[in-house]
């Protein structure tokens, strides 16, 4: 980052030193052709006067005060030509008698005789020389142009060639050491934001990086979090999977040996099948969140009859419910839903599963589905053990049981709710929970009605 920043603010500095002295030499030049052109409207005014005087016609006697001064303009190369009004070149200090022909239809002498005065400017490619020309109208009609050979803008660049690349190269060495120093500036607080992202109190040096800062910040945390999280679920797993496995392990080594009698064969086949079942089912679990944590919890999203589903969970959970003497009944009308069919099933499966679960011979479980404004709402209500305020706030949690004992003595595995609660947030719904202990407990899900 820090050689990147150096490079763009190094180039932008030389695009700006080499543009600026482009600039400067046309100023200069400019200012340089502004200074010839008025040194030659002076003296062309001079010559007028004096030419105006002495009459033009005469103006190549050498007694004539017009001639005297032509004589010291040419100790300064300055060339000066007289045309009459009829076209002809009556002086000329410094040109042949072709290139006096070719005068009288230059440019400059046209507008002279057209507008009274006339520039130009002749540039010459092979001495790197321009000539300046100016020319004005005297009283008899005729013109006087005076002319002088100055340096061409090529000449002036070559010229100062060396004195603009030593200026430039100075200023670009200060301009990457300064680049250096205010790159080093503006990382540095960048920098110490990355190394103490754990330090949420540590304010952004630059406004604009807060939002940035904060949401770093917060991925941090949930990455730190995740791994937590992971690394918790690990020791769970391993330590649910140990006992079933203990279990099956224990007993069927008693049997491989001869050490069980034919009774206890049959009490240790029934142990070593329940764990068993206990173990599926806690991989099945176990893979389900996995798969709902990468996000791949299976098929589109459909329009789904919600009391039907309900239903069906049910009247597939009845006998369940007769053999831990509850009753559980559905209530409510057909209200639809937008989400996956597995995650509903898995939702009321674990929801209604729990509830029976979890409750006293004789207790009840009702399963209500409805709509309340603009919204389906599902209420799973029974009238079991209850939870304890202090663990409602982490009952959907990975493993969390209330009653441990309890909880593995009706076979649960720890991960139901927590599917649920995947569930809930995968489909865009909010789920509740009320509870008292020794009353039962009541959950709601609410989910937005959406069309297909």
């Amino acid at each position: 980052m820090k050689r990147k920043i150096n490079i763009q603010l190094i180039s932008i500095v030389v695009i700006s030193i080499v543009l600026t002295m482009v600039l400067i030499l046309f100023v200069y030049y400019g200012i340089f052709k502004k200074q010839v052109f008025n040194e030659l409207t002076t003296v062309a005014g001079i010559l007028a006067v004096a030419e105006n005087e002495d009459l033009s016609g005469k103006a190549a006697d050498k007694n004539s005060v017009t001639y005297r001064m032509i004589e010291n303009l040419s100790e300064k190369d300055l060339r000066v030509t007289v045309i009459d009004a009829n076209g002809t070149v009556c002086f000329d200090n410094g040109a042949s008698d072709s290139e006096i022909q070719a005068d009288r239809d230059r440019p400059e002498m046209q507008e002279a005789y057209e507008q009274g005065e006339g520039f130009a400017v002749r540039e010459s490619a092979t001495i790197a020389q321009s000539s300046f020309y100016y020319a004005v109208r005297l009283d008899d009609g005729g013109v006087l142009r005076v002319s002088k050979e100055a340096q061409s803008l090529l000449n002036v660049f070559i010229s100062s060639l060396p004195t603009l690349l030593a200026v430039g190269a100075s200023l670009i060495i200060l301009c990457m050491i300064v680049a250096s120093f205010l790159t080093k500036s503006l990382v540095r607080p960048i920098e110490d934001m990355a190394q103490n992202l754990d330090n949420t109190e540590q304010v952004a040096a630059y406004s604009e990086l807060a939002p940035i800062a904060e949401t770093i910040r917060r991925q941090h945390e949930d990455i730190m979090k995740g791994a937590r999280m992971r690394q918790d679920f690990t020791a769970n797993v391993s330590h649910e999977l140990k006992t079933p496995l203990t279990v099956i392990s224990g007993y069927s080594e008693l049997m491989e040996n001869g050490m069980a009698t034919p009774e206890d064969v049959t009490r240790f086949s029934h142990e070593i099948h329940k764990n068993a079942t206990r173990l599926l089912t806690l991989i099945n679990d176990i893979l389900r969140l996995s798969e709902l944590d990468t996000g791949n919890s299976g098929p589109d999203f459909e329009k789904i009859n919600l009391y039907e589903s309900a239903r069906v969970c049910v009247s597939m959970l009845s006998l369940n419910a007769e053999k831990h003497d509850v009753s559980l009944s559905i209530e409510g009308n057909p209200c639809y839903v937008y989400a996956g069919k597995q995650m509903i099933e898995e939702l009321l499966y674990n929801l209604t599963d729990n509830a029976i679960r979890y409750n006293e011979p004789g207790g009840t479980v009702v399963v209500e589905v409805k709509e309340e404004g603009d919204k389906v709402v599902l209420t799973v209500k029974d009238t079991g053990i209850g939870i304890p305020k202090e663990h409602c706030n982490r009952i959907f949690e990975r493993f969390y049981r209330v009653d441990k004992s309890r909880s593995k003595q009706t076979g649960g595995t720890g991960l139901g709710l927590a599917i649920v609660k995947h569930v809930v947030e995968q489909i865009g719904a909010t789920i509740s929970l009320q509870s008292e202990v020794g009353q039962g407990t009541e959950i709601q899900v609410e989910f937005p009605m959406r069309s297909e």
